[in-house]
């Protein structure tokens, strides 16, 4: 009521503060601010500064006689406990003497009318807030203790029909809805549990506002049963108002605990070693201070992999040789701007490096690979194919100083002869991996030295080279030799591979392709000695179904075939290895023109475990993992 009849309160300041000094100090039961008191002794003088000055003597006659008639009807302490907690039959009978006396003040001064137990929760102006605190009663010796406000924005509430319905808005339970239903609500005050007994905190846990139960904050009414009478109503706004600083503290300090800068910084150099160096330096790097020094911590450039960055050259190469003593790992694969000088800058500061590829690096020559050799004694990879630069020289220094090498490509380097070849293999006898590629110059001493020299040899691959069947004999020799890599040899005949075969049992990897000589005994031998053997590649060799059904019934190991273009293959052999082999998963039937392809969709509905490679096949698979992906098939015939 008070807030509505003070809608310009502020106007009202100036004329309260000279009448305050007149008034008389009154006890309040509530001690502390409340409508009630602002309606029983508030000043009835006249509105000389409101705007409305027409309908100023009727608001005034309207506001004494309602004054008039609370004081003589809230005359002792428990008559005001019964007007906050009243009945149905009072809550109707103030509500139906407030319209009446409501009725002689023009419409413009209030708002629409609202239930007697809404009255007293209706939202004030902002404007007015200074006002009311001016007044409310002040018990004797007291000031009233006043809070800044929180300037966070604060939450909305529930319209007046909802907190009705939830038992929010303090009424009794089957109490009609207030008439502005569409008004906001002011916040309630939780009461603090230490100004409770037990019973009443345990109650509150429960069900904070309950049936029979009101509560209110600031110019609202503060009422929990008998318990509520007697609390502070500054004990009630110290409250709220620190309840409201946690609410607004609480969103910020969500935000900083989910923040993915709170957990360890190990953990977020793993996650960041999961990404390139293109995408640490040009998208982690930019978001914050913190994720920059990270993507700059050494532990991150122990691997530096610039494979495919055009933009990589010398002068990059050497302000990280300044900056990364650390390096490890060095791929320069494709960096077609990259010359010696920058890769002898990075390999005179890093001895640590173990790992280096730069595949397809035609511009580079030997003093590249000769200095990483002469200043990395620990190296232990190397893979540069494809330069047509290198020649023995490196070879030999990288068989003089790495002793510790166990990997080495040097596929398409045409300029190696076998003097690098020997050289490196006496220089490195810890030597895991060898891998040739259409290397003319490599013959069959390379071979026999690699053999004699290399016990730990565990892959060999001699694609292309000028390599026959005297060469490859001699690779018997290597007890631990597991993947053999023999395509296109021109000289290789079914006898020696048989006895490859048979000597190295831990083969489990066996590549024969482009090799017209093998014929379906050499591959029944295969079968039947290959105890450890899971992969055999066949495509383009001179085998018939006999081959393929005695894989089925020789071999409980192998578990890949591939017999692509394979003339000479048949539906009888893709059925019957299908048939009897218990371990086979990929058969390859890749331009096998004899196999219809209705036998093989036949196939992969009976066997569903194998995957069948034919054209059809294939393009289906493709096609489905398309679709996966999001993709559509693109009916528009525009290009």
């Amino acid at each position: 009521m008070g807030h509505l009849l003070s809608k310009n309160g502020y106007r009202l300041k100036k004329r309260t503060r000279k009448l305050r000094k007149k008034k008389k100090k009154r006890n309040c039961f509530l001690q502390g601010p409340c409508m009630l008191c602002f309606i029983v002794h508030g000043n009835s003088g006249s509105l000389d500064d409101d705007p409305f000055e027409s309908s100023s003597s009727a608001a005034i006659a309207a506001t004494s006689k309602l004054a008039e008639c609370y004081a003589s009807s809230l005359a002792s302490p428990e008559d005001c406990a019964r007007f906050l907690l009243p009945s149905r039959a009072d809550l109707a009978l103030w509500e139906s003497q407030t319209r009446v006396l409501l009725s002689a003040v023009p419409p413009r001064l209030i708002a629409p009318p609202a239930s007697a137990s809404s009255l007293f929760r209706s939202t004030a102006p902002p404007c007015a807030a200074a006002a009311f605190a001016e007044m409310v009663c002040k018990r004797k010796c007291a000031e009233l203790q006043r809070c800044s406000p929180c300037k966070q924005p604060r939450c909305t509430f529930p319209d007046a029909a909802a907190t009705t319905d939830n038992g929010g808005g303090g009424e009794g339970p089957g109490a009609p809805p207030a008439d502005g239903a569409t008004q906001r609500l002011l916040p309630l005050c939780t009461v603090p549990s230490s100004m409770l007994p037990s019973s009443s905190s345990s109650s509150l846990e429960d069900d904070s506002f309950g049936p029979g139960q009101q509560a209110g904050c600031g110019e609202g009414v503060i009422g929990t049963g008998s318990a509520a009478a007697t609390s502070s109503a500054s004990v009630c706004q110290n409250h709220a108002h620190s309840v409201q600083q946690d609410e607004c503290q609480r969103p910020s300090e969500v935000t900083d605990s989910s923040s993915v800068n709170h957990l360890p910084s190990s953990i977020l150099l793993k996650i960041f070693s999961h990404l390139s160096v293109k995408e640490r330096c040009l998208c982690a790097s930019l978001v914050c201070k913190y994720w920059r020094d990270l993507c700059l911590d050494f532990q991150l450039w122990k691997q530096i992999d610039l494979s495919g960055l055009q933009q990589v050259n010398d002068e990059l190469l050497v302000k990280i040789a300044s900056r990364r003593q650390h390096v490890t790992e060095l791929n320069l694969s494709d960096c077609r701007n990259v010359q010696d000088h920058g890769v002898c800058a990075l390999a005179s500061h890093c001895p640590g490096l173990l790992k280096y590829t730069a595949y397809r690096c035609k511009q580079l020559s030997d003093l590249s690979l000769c200095t990483i050799a002469t200043h990395c004694p620990l190296l232990a990879k190397v893979h540069v194919g494809n330069q047509d630069k290198l020649t023995d020289h490196a070879l030999r220094l990288l068989g003089e100083h790495c002793s510790e090498l166990k990997d080495i490509h040097l596929g398409q380097c045409y300029n190696i002869t076998d003097d690098g070849m020997v050289a490196l293999a006496r220089g490195c006898p810890k030597l895991q991996r060898i891998y040739m590629q259409e290397n003319k110059l490599v013959t069959d001493k390379s071979v026999r030295a690699f053999a004699e020299h290399c016990p730990e040899l565990q892959f060999v691959g001699f694609m292309g080279c000028s390599v026959t069947s005297q060469g490859v004999i001699h690779l018997t020799r290597l007890r631990n030799l597991t993947s053999l890599d023999l395509r296109h040899i021109s000289e290789l005949n079914n006898e020696t591979v048989m006895e490859v075969v048979r000597k190295c049992r831990s083969l489990s990897s066996l590549n024969l392709c482009l090799n017209w000589s093998i014929n379906d005994r050499c591959v029944e031998i295969i079968a039947k000695e290959g105890r450890s053997l899971k992969e055999l590649y066949l495509v383009s060799c001179k085998i018939t179904d006999y081959a393929l059904i005695a894989i089925g019934q020789y071999s409980s190991s192998i578990e890949t075939v591939d017999a692509g273009w394979c003339k000479d293959i048949t539906d009888q052999g893709a059925t019957q290895i299908a048939q009897n082999s218990k371990s086979l998963r990929y058969l390859g039937l890749m331009r096998c023109d004899k196999v219809n392809e209705e036998t093989v969709e036949r196939l992969v509905l009976q066997y569903p475990h194998i995957v069948f490679s034919t054209v059809m096949q294939d393009c289906k698979r493709t096609l489905e993992r398309a679709y996966q992906m999001g993709w559509s098939p693109n009916t528009s015939t525009g290009s």
